[in-house]
Formats: structure tokens, sequence, C-alpha cells
């Protein structure tokens, strides 16, 4: 909205909890040109690394570039760019509840009551749960706890960064390490995993311990930095608008089902927003026939790994070995055509599958 003319004379209210002053989160995705937020891309990498017992490469990405971004970075620059709108107030509180009253949409925090043509809300005020009695309804959590490392001497190629290595146990779910050198002596070391239930806290620690000492080879470093998230992976719907609220980010189902990845689904989807308001005067957008085509592509994979008919370490080594890393992440992003989709379901078992498939469309 900043970027856009068209809402100088709007009054833009942001509401937050609080100031964000810590780095709580990286955010990591890849994309073809200079997006909005180049201005604070950490490093960016032209490689990746896919490690696997199936199948292991170093894989290019261009058109794409690999990019992070720091938590606190992002939250600094949005403030600082929208400190020079006098149009935009910006308020910290919590928010107890949102609601629609006749053509206005109100925002009650702890303090007052705030009435608006529209409500942007990213908030969850229910916690996400697998109902039992829901058909074909999934729900795992993608959670991951990662260190920023500082090491005495070089130790990282900062050329590549390790997209998914799955040589670690698998018993528990799909699990991989994630490995991001920011530096030749500093670098993000993620342990990741796909399951139902969160770890004992000491067990992503020692995982991450066990990777940098054992695939990783260093002995000497300091921890800077820790950061926790936990992400659902699932094929419940989400609400995009309900009368004049608006919903982002999870609470607007951006957050692919299959994979967790969310930041450049919410940029699309907030771009779509914007887009509507200045076209058509309203933000309300609706889902496209390639939305609800990767839902069940999406459904499909949660049934399968769910229900454990194929590990997802076999299932990733087998479609990054057989696809183009390019065509791998124009699915990833629900941006592959139809003949791609099927080259990337022809890298997977059919016989595990389709049954999945078969059983998403009919039940």
């Amino acid at each position: 909205m900043i970027r856009e003319p068209f809402f100088k004379d709007k009054r833009i209210l942001v509401i937050d909890q609080s100031i964000k002053q810590t780095n709580d989160r990286t955010w990591c995705f890849w994309e073809k040109q200079t997006g909005i937020f180049e201005p604070i891309v950490l490093h960016q990498w032209e490689k990746i690394n896919f490690f696997s017992n199936q199948f292991s490469a170093t894989l290019p990405l261009s058109p794409y570039q690999y990019k992070m971004i720091r938590g606190i970075d992002l939250y600094t620059y949005v403030r600082t760019e929208a400190e020079k709108h006098p149009n935009i107030e910006w308020r910290y509180g919590k928010v107890n509840s949102i609601r629609n009253k006749e053509n206005k949409a109100l925002v009650e925090t702890e303090v007052t009551v705030f009435t608006a043509d529209y409500v942007f809300n990213s908030i969850l005020f229910d916690k996400i749960e697998a109902s039992s009695s829901a058909k074909g309804q999934y729900l795992l959590l993608q959670h991951f706890k990662g260190w920023v490392i500082e090491t005495k001497k070089p130790s990282f190629d900062t050329t590549k960064a390790t997209f998914m290595d799955f040589r670690v146990a698998q018993n528990m779910g799909t699990t991989f390490m994630y490995m991001m050198p920011i530096s030749s002596t500093r670098a993000l070391v993620e342990y990741t995993l796909f399951t139902k239930e969160l770890l004992p806290e000491d067990t992503y620690d020692e995982a991450i311990r066990n990777y940098i000492a054992d695939t990783l080879k260093v002995s000497d470093y300091t921890k800077e930095h820790t950061e926790f998230g936990v992400i659902p992976m699932t094929n419940q719907h989400f609400p995009l608008q309900d009368g004049r609220i608006i919903y982002l980010g999870i609470a607007g189902g951006q957050a692919k089902g299959s994979s967790g990845y969310a930041f450049q689904f919410i940029q699309k989807r907030t771009a779509e927003i914007v887009a509507s308001l200045i076209t058509k005067g309203d933000p309300f957008t609706e889902r496209s026939w390639n939305d609800k085509k990767f839902h069940l592509y999406d459904s499909v994979l949660l049934n399968v790994l769910t229900n454990r008919k194929m590990s997802g370490d076999q299932i990733f080594a087998r479609i990054f070995k057989k696809n183009p890393t390019q065509r791998v992440l124009r699915f990833l992003d629900n941006e592959s055509t139809l003949w791609e989709d099927l080259q990337i379901m022809q890298s997977v078992p059919i016989g595990i599958f389709l049954p999945a498939a078969m059983h998403e469309l009919i039940g």
C-alpha cells in the first residue's frame, strides 16, 4: 500500500501486539526478480545442495535466486518506510476480537474499539486442529529449531545453501537439516520435521549439535542466535474473507499445505488484494482453478505422509532427481503448468500416489 499512490488519502492503522525489537525468525525464499524487500536481503545463493541416501547433488537455480531475510530487518524496514507517510499510524496492544457490524469492521483491543471500512487480519484466534470427523482432513506440523553459529576459521562455502539434507534419522517422520551460509564463518543451521507432535527442546539441540560436528565437521564455534517455529501443514480450508474482514498469512491459508512455505504466498496474496482495491474498489478475491488444483495436490501428499505410505525423504529425492530444479520450484510455488505437474507426478510411484489421489477426489 505504501508503494501505491492510490492509498495516499486513505487512513491506515496498523495494530501489533508489541514493538518487535529482536530477531525472532528468518525467512528464506526464492524469486527471479528484484523483490520489494531486496534492500534487506541478508544473503542470496545461486545454487543449492540437496542430500539424501537416495540422491544428492548441487543444483543450479538460475533464473531463480535463493534469498534470506531476517525478521528484525523486515520489521525495522517496514516501520521506517511507514513513518514517511502521515496517513499511516502504528499502535501496540492485544487484539481481543474482530467482527463485522453493518457495513463496517470492528477491532476490539484491550483499551478501545476501532472501526474501519476493511480489516486485514493475520491473527489466528483459534488453534488449528484436525477434526477427527472431517473427511479427508490432515494436519501435520512443520516444526524447526535453528542456530546461527560463528566459527573461528572459515568453514562455509557462501555460494551454496543446503536446501534439504535428509541424511539424518527419519524414524519420527520427514526430517531434514537446512544450512544457510551467510559468510565463510557464519551460518544458520536448522533442524526441521514434518510430524504430528513437537519434540522435547533438547532433542532439537542435540540434532543440531550432532550435525555441526559430524556432517559440517565444525567443532570450534559459538552460538549467536536461536529461533524456533511451528507452521501448520494442512488441507483445511481457511476463509479468504468474511464480510469486511480480509484474512492474511496463515489465518488466510497462505501456508502451502504440503510444504509449509508461506513467505512468497503471502506476498502474492497481498499484491492481489492491493490490485483489487485499486481496480475494483474492494479487496475481495476468489480462489482460482489453479488454487483448487494445488489444494488437491497438497491433500494427496499429506495423505501419503500422514499414513506413512512413503517417506518424505524418498519422495523429495525422486522429485529432485528426475526434474530440473526450476520445474520443482515452480511446482512448489503453485506456478507450474499441467504438463509440468504430470512430469512431477511421474517421478513418484503411481501405485502409491494414484490411490491417494483417488481417495482425495472421491473419498
